[in-house]
């Protein structure tokens, strides 16, 4: 790049003129990055409003499934006994009266032993206890039937009760060992099943008179939890679970017992007040998407200024559809329809089921264009024909999914376009930049050599003036 200094001979401030001309030059592209700016916070605008359709079209989407409308809470009779539910087509409402008569443990197998401190290595150091008479290894099987497993453990290196521990704890078999100490040389040799349950008990052989006195292990069984239920007309039958948790016993319902008890009773009933929790996220979410829209189309008369995407008809006409969505009413395809047969009909001729109002769902409009819920009059709807106010809700999520996955879409095709023009207009962008230089460097040429040429011109008319001088004085 040429430089030069500014003015030595003609005195002009060339840097300041060259930067004035290259403003002048450089307008077409101060016209591109503007062009980028605005299109760059029409996009961030889109994106804000893609984000709000997005929320309404989730909360249609879940009105529209079947596990929302399968909704169910369950209470206990017994503070102890603890119930909870899920979502689940398969969840059923009902009532379910039982004895815990038994809960969930593991096995526990002890035996006492001699712990008395022994040099091992006869250093001075009491690094060891009395070592067991047992076996050099012991067998620990698990389970039973096709399932048992049996595993060897050498404990020839260390049979004292401390050695055995390590030794089997190291074997991970699904049994813990561990020592009690009782007194300043006895203890407790204990063996526990790592989970609840009949099916994880174990055998352990290779102990057998190995404890004080020569007496062998002795065993508490684990046991499943049970729960006796009655069956009506005086029958029972009895339920078991290897913990003391039952998650089966009703569907979407899990029990938990904490202590034997009789005459507990577990209630299953529909829970209309998640269903409207639904319904009143929707109406919250449609709002939203009103505002951000209302938001990004504003115009204000007093300033006469718009907001980034004023003039977008395809943006203000979703806030329209949205609004006439619950404005109209509500009509869709009976979904009990059957077609005959042989099916030469196409299914979009099932017949339409006119549900009218969606204030029957407890939905409306305000004088200010804002959706409304009315908890207690969906509930009062859904209490007196869950059947019809169900077929409805669904049919009326799943044309709110239907409509806001269009509006996203079309908003995510905006987007691209969008995107692509700004990324054609940065390619322009760049190439000024290679424009722009090779001209600043032109003119900085340029500048530089005038003052070289005026540099001249002022050395030939000194020359001449001296000349001049020396021809008078003669």
């Amino acid at each position: 790049m040429t430089s030069s200094v500014d003015g030595l001979v003609s005195g002009l401030s060339t840097s300041n003129m060259i930067n004035q001309l290259m403003q002048l030059e450089a307008q077409p592209q101060t016209s591109l990055k503007n062009k980028v700016t605005t299109a760059q916070t029409a996009v961030a605008s889109y994106l804000s409003v893609n984000s709000a359709i997005s929320g309404f079209q989730s909360a249609g989407k879940a009105l529209s499934q079947l596990d929302t409308w399968r909704a169910i809470k369950a209470t206990s009779s017994s503070p102890t006994l603890s119930v909870s539910t899920s979502a689940s087509i398969n969840a059923t409402t009902g009532s379910l009266t039982f004895n815990v008569t038994s809960l969930a443990s593991k096995q526990y197998t002890t035996m006492a032993v001699d712990t008395t401190p022994i040099d091992r290595n006869s250093d001075g150091k009491m690094d060891s206890t009395t070592q067991l008479a047992v076996s050099d290894k012991i067998t620990i099987t698990t389970g039973s039937g096709a399932t048992a497993k049996s595993t060897d453990i050498d404990v020839s290196a260390d049979k004292s009760a401390a050695g055995i521990v390590n030794a089997i704890n190291k074997a991970n078999v699904g049994v813990t060992a561990y020592v009690l100490k009782t007194g300043d040389t006895q203890g407790v040799l204990q063996f526990t099943s790592a989970k609840t349950g009949a099916a994880n008990g174990f055998q352990i052989t290779g102990l057998d008179g190995a404890g004080l006195t020569g007496t062998s292990p002795a065993t508490t069984a684990a046991t499943d939890a049970q729960l006796q239920v009655n069956g009506g007309g005086g029958s029972s039958y009895t339920v078991s679970s290897s913990t003391n948790t039952f998650a089966n016993l009703m569907p979407g319902v899990t029990l938990t017992a904490t202590k034997l008890e009789n005459n507990v009773t577990v209630d299953v009933s529909g829970d209309s007040g998640s269903i409207a929790d639904k319904f009143q996220a929707m109406v919250d979410a449609a709002n939203a998407a009103l505002q951000e829209i209302s938001k990004q189309t504003a115009y204000d008369p007093a300033t006469k200024k718009g907001s980034p995407l004023t003039g977008d008809f395809s943006v203000r006409e979703m806030q329209q559809k949205i609004l006439s969505s619950i404005s109209t009413g509500l009509s869709y395809p009976d979904p009990n329809w059957t077609p005959p047969v042989p099916d030469t009909v196409p299914p979009s001729t099932a017949p339409k089921i006119n549900f009218g109002s969606l204030s029957k769902l407890g939905i409306q409009l305000d004088s200010t264009g804002q959706l409304t819920f009315d908890r207690s009059k969906f509930n009062n709807a859904y209490a007196n024909d869950p059947a019809t106010i169900q077929t409805a809700g669904m049919a009326f999520g799943d044309q709110v999914n239907t409509m806001t996955t269009t509006m996203s879409n079309n908003l995510k095709a905006i987007q691209t376009n969008r995107n692509n023009a700004i990324s054609d207009l940065n390619d322009q962008i760049s190439n000024w930049d290679v424009r722009l230089a090779a001209k600043r460097e032109a003119l900085q040429k340029q500048y530089a050599d005038l003052e070289v040429a005026l540099g001249k011109l002022k050395d030939q008319s000194s020359w001449l003036s001296g000349q001049l001088a020396g021809l008078s004085s003669n």
